[in-house]
């Protein structure tokens, strides 16, 4: 089974990631910021991951450690339970709508880490979450889960709506990228994925 358990404690947070990759879409999700909670939660049922997280973090100082701090976490276990890359259809595509916002993300689990994001937020923060951590949290996800990874909203308006399009484009084309293809050989003229 494509499974990992990641276990990160700093002076700062203290988190733990549990996800399998050939899952159904449980598990619980539990950051203490509660707009997070809610994108993780479309992510892993969306992605078709199990998938839980539990984080405790310095919520008094802001929400920026838990959130990249997450994203850092849930990259490694990305990235473990991936292993080589070997047989799977490595590169995903997804356009998701969500009211009038529309978000797109394009991926190649490559193994050379790349993120490229573009969206602009109208406001500062989305319940407990501060939409410039948006960016944080998936630059440290492609960054130690070994991704290139292109983010776009190219309209919208409602902030809310722009995360969550962002976020369910993201479980979309993970879930194209992790299926296994091919004859189990990694998708690379060189043989390998990094």
């Amino acid at each position: 089974m494509r499974a990992s358990t990641i276990t990160r404690k700093t002076k700062e947070t203290d988190i733990t990631v549990r996800l399998a990759l050939d899952g159904t879409g449980e598990g619980t999700i539990s950051t203490g910021i509660g707009f997070f909670d809610h994108m993780l939660s479309a992510l892993r049922t969306h992605a078709g991951l199990d998938l839980t997280v539990q984080a405790a973090g310095d919520l008094e100082v802001d929400c920026h450690h838990t959130i990249e701090d997450v994203g850092i976490v849930l990259g490694r276990a990305l990235g473990e339970a991936l292993g080589d890359r070997a047989g799977i259809a490595r590169y995903g595509s997804s356009q998701i709508p969500m009211d009038e916002a529309l978000g797109v993300c394009i991926l190649d689990i490559s193994g050379r880490p790349f993120l490229r994001f573009d969206c602009a937020f109208s406001g500062e923060r989305v319940g407990a979450l501060d939409t410039a951590m948006a960016e944080e949290f998936f630059r440290a996800l492609a960054m130690n889960a070994g991704i290139t990874l292109h983010l776009a909203v190219p309209y919208g308006n409602n902030d809310h709506h722009k995360l969550e399009a962002l976020f369910k484009a993201l479980a979309h084309a993970l879930r194209q990228a992790v299926q296994p293809a091919g004859d189990g050989r990694p998708l690379s003229t060189k043989g390998v994925l990094a």
